[in-house]
């Protein structure tokens, strides 16, 4: 696991995923037998290594990826987007399965090599693909599956929230996030997400058009005051094969007013659905009011009070380690796995077109 020292590789991939699988005994196989995955941690900081290895009494790790590689099965990557390509070369070289953060490289043409290369290699590779593991996304699926849209119309999705500049309070993202030479920037991260998301859920997506920002220009990291040269904020329309429209706001530079971080409306012609990370509500047709505009009235409707909350239905588990688990038996047991290295291209692919979108003014239809 290389990168664990950084806030998600450590908390979503290593502590809620990979040790609490572990102290579950393992994931369980068709067969009946369960694999127990047993980390070896991989950073570029001894010490931070060595802590964070005593923290959770683990024996093995180091800064020599050749080290790891010789003594694993499964390489896994969270390091900064920067360092990730050459990392997983080297993985692949080895003959190990991969399974990486997103995005899966800085460039397209960079990600359709390391997809090409581990096919050739006849390897398992996985990229992760988080949101749809997601408790709110996953009661969104079931409607979808149930049919209780009827014929979809669109999508709005609102994603985001204030990052402080670090200057009179400290900043809670990285500030190579912000950083288009270390790789930073909001639509290459985002826009990744939102590739898989509508193409799980909806279909893929044919077209682009976006209007990238950098909001915030000066940002301060340690006291120490840096340009912002990446977008902070991306505003994409989104054009699916299947006709629907999905309009979809991201930023680090808006307050939230909404019940939760991300959320979705999905607007059919038999009902609406707003599903979050771990809520869901809908309005049904044959329960759709019929609002009066009046700007010379105040409005007494408390229209969110009209939506139906749906239920959980099961336990829905921690999306990080849904898809850990799911890869694991990939490896393991051949059990499906679409979320591979092509699908991990295709995020990328949509970045790009959003940047070339933003920057030249236009709609950019992607390559089928």
């Amino acid at each position: 696991m290389n990168g664990v020292t950084g806030r998600m590789g450590y908390r979503q991939h290593l502590v809620r995923s990979i040790l609490a699988i572990r102290d579950e005994g393992g994931v369980a196989l068709p067969d009946g037998t369960r694999v127990v995955p047993e980390p070896v941690l991989v950073g570029r900081d001894a010490s931070k290594l060595e802590a964070l290895a005593a923290k959770h009494g683990l024996e093995r790790w180091t800064t020599d990826l050749d080290e790891a590689l010789a003594t694993c099965d499964v390489y896994f990557d969270s390091q900064v987007t920067q360092a990730r390509e050459k990392a997983i070369k080297s993985a692949l070289a080895a003959g190990k399965h991969v399974y990486t953060e997103k995005p899966l490289a800085e460039t397209h043409a960079g990600a359709l090599e390391l997809a090409n290369l581990a096919s050739q290699a006849g390897v398992r590779h996985g990229v992760v693909q988080d949101k749809l593991f997601l408790p709110g996304l996953l009661k969104l699926h079931r409607l979808l599956e149930g049919g209780f849209f009827g014929r979809v119309l669109s999508i709005r999705g609102e994603f985001g929230y204030w990052v402080f500049e670090g200057d009179w309070q400290d900043a809670q993202r990285p500030s190579w996030n912000y950083r288009a030479e270390d790789g930073g920037g909001i639509t290459l991260d985002m826009f990744c997400h939102w590739s898989y998301v509508l193409e799980q859920l909806f279909a893929p997506v044919s077209a682009v058009t976006a209007v990238t920002a950098t909001h915030i220009p000066t940002r301060w990291d340690a006291g120490a005051e840096y340009p912002a040269t990446a977008d902070d904020a991306a505003y994409g329309i989104f054009e699916l094969t299947n006709g629907v429209i999905a309009q979809i706001n991201s930023s680090w530079a808006t307050r939230v007013n909404r019940d939760e971080l991300v959320e979705f409306q999905v607007d059919g012609v038999e009902g609406s659905a707003v599903a979050g990370l771990h809520h869901c509500r809908i309005q049904h047709r044959a329960a759709t009011p019929k609002p009066s505009w009046d700007p010379d009235a105040p409005t007494t409707e408390r229209f969110r009070a009209q939506w139906q909350d749906v239920p959980d239905n099961g336990v829905l588990e921690n999306g990080f380690k849904v898809q850990w688990a799911a890869f694991l038996r990939h490896v393991c047991a051949d059990a499906p796995f679409p979320h591979d290295f092509y699908a991990g291209a295709r995020g990328v692919a949509l970045a790009e077109a959003g940047l070339r979108s933003a920057a030249q003014r236009r709609r950019v239809v992607l390559d089928a």
